[in-house]
This record gives C-alpha cells, structure tokens and sequence, in this order.
C-alpha cells in the first residue's frame, strides 16, 4: 500500500469538516494542514493551521482538497496542479464556464494527476441502487426524468457568501440544483436543448430562488427539473420512467437529516387487475456512504492510475453547462438578475 498520502485542506469550514473527517478515518490518507481566513477555534489541534493556500500547497502535501466558496476555487485549484498536487474540489468548480475552462486547461497542462469534483449525489445508495436497475434493462428504456429537489430557507444570515453573487455566481440552481442536473446526466447522458423559467419569488436575494427547467436529448427523452428555496420543507426526489416501469428515490440520508429518510421505490407497468396502483418494492436506506465512497475513488485513481469514473472536469463542464444553459433560457430572468446584482453590489461598496 505504501505511505499514505498526505493531504492539505483549503477552507476550514463545514464541507471543510466533512472532508477531514473521511481523510481522518481512512487508513490511506492522512492530514497534514490547511488554511482558513477565519480558522475554527477547536476541531483542528491535529494539523499545521497555515496562513494561505499557498503554504498549504507547500507543507509537504500530495493532495489538496478545496473547500472554499467558489469564487476562490479557479485560483486555489489552477495553482494546486500547476505545483503537482493532486486536487479533490467541492462543486460547483467556480461561477461560471470560464472558471471550469481555466480548471480544465490546468489539468491538461499537468496530465498524470488526478482532479476529482465533489458531485457526492451519485454515492447514495438510492442512486446507485437505481442506476443499477436502469443499466439492468429490466424495466427496459428510460422515457423521462423528474427531479425536484429543494430547501425550506437559508442560513438567515445576510452575509452569508452564498447570497453574494461576487462570490457564488448563481442562486439556488448552481448550489443545489447542479446535484439533480448531474444526476439527470448520469442516468440519460447530455442534454441539447433547453427551456426554462427562474425567478426570485420570495427571498430578497439578488439572484433566483427557484428554478424551473424542461431539457430534452437527441433521443427525445425529457427531464423536468424544480430547483427551489421556498418548498417550506427540505425535499429530494427523483423519478425515472421506463418503458416497463418506474422508480423513485425519495429521500436523502444527509448530515442534518433533514431531508427524511432515503427510500427507493420501484414497480413494474401491469397491464392487468393493478392498472394504476401496480406493486412496487421498497427499499430503506439510513446511511451516508458518499463521502467515504468519493475519497475511496479518489486515493485508487491516485494509486492505480486508473481514470475517474465519477466526479470528472468533463462532468463538471457539462453539468455547469445545463445551469448556465438555464439562466440564459430565460431572458426575462437574466435581465432582472443583472439589475439586483448590480445594486447589490453598490449597496456593498457604499
């Protein structure tokens, strides 16, 4: 097995938490530093807490994990590879497409490292228990796609970086519904085109708190999409529609448990006495295997050599190509959120 690999953390903050958390318990890795502009008084005792990213890049680490908000991740992830560092980042990987395309140039520029994107969703046993189902063919081609996924509020506090889209890039969509769109993908492939409707409908935020999103293939294979910050209750579903039946993960397993357990369901089309109400088999799933499952991926890409099955440049651009694919549908929208970010930010500089 040889030495484990030692990892440097680019923000401290909860997804920051996570990560060490996993490096921690897996015997294969092991943290060395990391760096926070406003580093966590306790949780950290164990490591070298350094003053930027640029020491950490330099503390004798193999890897670097990036878990900032996304307008640092370009430079921080860029700066990692180009010193030889393989890279772990949280999504979405910047604010917009050029922020991904200077990510991809980088990984280009330094082949035989291993840059992974932190798309968590596809490690979840409802999911994988579902795409199981689906490349079986048992209930042979899928129709169409239904994902609505969704919070009952924020944080509550105004300050909160997401709510800046100096530093965020986007809303509700590109925090969260970027998981659904990924999920969309890995399931039907990519999508060529693309309508929409987004709109701030409660919050007093200058970019959208719900979004709504119909993508079809080249196959004619539909996915609808609700992104929203306002369904009063946190909800993840997926349906998938086959020729021969159904499934439906609900639920997600989180770290708030907030979201309600996660169920798989699934049930074949009758054509006889269940018309409309068929059997269907339920499966419970109570725990979180992703984020051990993502660094499992990770450290054997870095071991083997072997590429990445999950977590790809390529599925990040894609992925931030549907979202931004989104917005722009919808001109209405895209005006309206240039004129509140701009007061936004002259509220920010008075």
């Amino acid at each position: 097995m040889g030495e484990p690999i030692r990892v440097g953390i680019i923000g401290l903050g909860k997804m920051g938490g996570i990560r060490a958390q996993c490096i921690r318990e897996n015997d294969q890795t092991v943290l060395i530093s990391g760096t926070d502009p406003n580093p966590p008084a306790k949780g950290w005792d164990d490591i070298q807490v350094l003053p930027d990213y640029r020491t950490v890049i330099n503390s004798g680490v193999d890897a670097i994990f990036v878990c900032t908000p996304n307008r640092f991740i370009p430079d921080v992830v860029v700066a990692s590879l180009d010193a030889g560092k393989h890279v772990f980042c949280e999504k979405p990987p910047g604010r917009d497409m050029h922020d991904i395309e200077r990510i991809m140039e980088a990984e280009k520029r330094n082949p035989g490292l291993v840059l992974k994107i932190g798309f968590n969703h596809r490690y979840h046993y409802g999911i994988m228990e579902a795409k199981k189902s689906v490349d079986s063919g048992k209930y042979g081609e899928i129709l169409w796609m239904r994902g609505v996924y969704g919070k009952a509020e924020g944080s509550g506090n105004p300050d909160e970086w997401r709510l800046n889209p100096a530093l965020s890039g986007g809303g509700i969509l590109l925090d969260q519904g970027i998981h659904m769109l990924d999920l969309f993908r890995y399931f039907c492939g990519e999508f060529s085109e693309i309508k929409s409707m987004c709109t701030t409908a409660y919050w007093d935020i200058p970019m959208e708190d719900n979004a709504f999103a119909l993508l079809r293939d080249k196959r004619g294979r539909i996915a609808m999409l609700h992104s929203s910050f306002t369904l009063w209750k946190h909800r993840f579903t997926l349906d998938i529609c086959l020729e021969d039946g159904y499934i439906t993960v609900e639920g997600m397993p989180s770290v708030s448990r907030s979201y309600r357990d996660e169920w798989i369901i699934q049930g074949r089309r009758h054509t006889g006495y269940a018309i409309g109400n068929p059997p269907e088999e339920s499966t419970f799933c109570n725990t979180d295997p992703s984020w051990e499952m993502e660094l499992a991926e990770f450290v054997d890409c870095i071991r083997t050599g072997r590429p990445l099955e999950n977590g790809t440049s390529n599925d990040a651009y894609e992925t931030m190509r549907l979202v931004f694919g989104i917005y722009e549908a919808d001109d209405s929208f895209m005006k309206q959120a240039a004129g509140k970010s701009e007061n936004k930010c002259l509220r920010t500089q008075v």
